[in-house]
Order: C-alpha cells, then sequence, then structure tokens
C-alpha cells in the first residue's frame, strides 16, 4: 500500500514522505489515527505544500530546539505518582505525565508525542528520558518518580 504521511511517524517517515507499506498496517493504523492518507495523483500534489511547511518549521526550530534542549538539560524534573511500599508504582508512568511534571518543574511545554521512553517506568527512582525535539537536536531528561 502507498501512503502519503500526514505526520512524523518513527521509524517510518517525516511528514511529505511517500511510503511503502503492508496494507493491514496503513488500513487499521496509520490512516484512521491521521498519520498518512492514501496516496493518488491528487494527493501527490498536496506533498509539496506538506514539504514547503515542514522546511519552514525545522529551518525556524532548530535554534530554539537547541535552547529548549540545553533548558531540560538543567531542569530537575520530579513526579509523585501512587506506589506501593516496594516502590512499585499502581500502572505506569506515560508522556503525557513527564510532559506535565516538566511543565510543573518550570520547564518548556513539550508534545508528549516527542517523548521517548525505552522501558516502561514502572517504579520508584531515577530514570532517564529522551526528547526528540528537531531530526538533529534530541535532549535527555532525567526523571525523578517518588511515592505519592
Amino acid at each position: 500500500m502507498k501512503l502519503i504521511l500526514t505526520h512524523e511517524v518513527s521509524g517510518l517517515g517525516t511528514p511529505g514522505d511517500v511510503v511503502e507499506v503492508k496494507d493491514g498496517y496503513g488500513r487499521n493504523y496509520l490512516i484512521p489515527r491521521g498519520y498518512a492518507m492514501r496516496w493518488t495523483r491528487g494527493a501527490e500534489r498536496q506533498i509539496e505544500s506538506i514539504r514547503k511547511a515542514r522546511a519552514a518549521r525545522e529551518i525556524r526550530d532548530i535554534g530554539t530546539a537547541k535552547e529548549v534542549a540545553g533548558q531540560l538539560g538543567a531542569l530537575k524534573v520530579r513526579l509523585a505518582t501512587r506506589a506501593g511500599e516496594s516502590g512499585r508504582l499502581f500502572g505506569s508512568v506515560t508522556t503525557g505525565d513527564i510532559a506535565d511534571a516538566v511543565k510543573a518543574a518550570g520547564g518548556p511545554e513539550l508534545d508528549r508525542r516527542r517523548i521517548e521512553i525505552v522501558n516502561p517506568i514502572k517504579s520508584t527512582g531515577s530514570h532517564k528520558v529522551t526528547v526528540k525535539l528537531h531530526p538533529e537536536v534530541s535532549a535527555s531528561i532525567d526523571v525523578e518518580v517518588v511515592a505519592d
């Protein structure tokens, strides 16, 4: 199935890219969530406008992304959540929780979709989280999870 990406999809591409994916992945995941649209000759014309908008955003954002990465590196993020006596959490910490904790700690407002958690955070303690601010710039945040 040939698709045009409308949002950034990790491991697949960026907005405006034409990608070839399996039928089920495109039909059941990418298209219903709005991450992609079917490729047609008419949609092919829209690719150029998507790429122009992306290029304008990236040029403007690379300097800002480096600034934000510096701010995030110096930030101390503490997240209080419910946990058992052994330090095991009831559930896990989500990217939305981390975005809210960064903002509460005085940091910049982050899009939760740009936050990458390698291993699910299910215990108290210190954890490293990566934020992709730009295709060339990523920042690492130390998140301290404490029992509420």
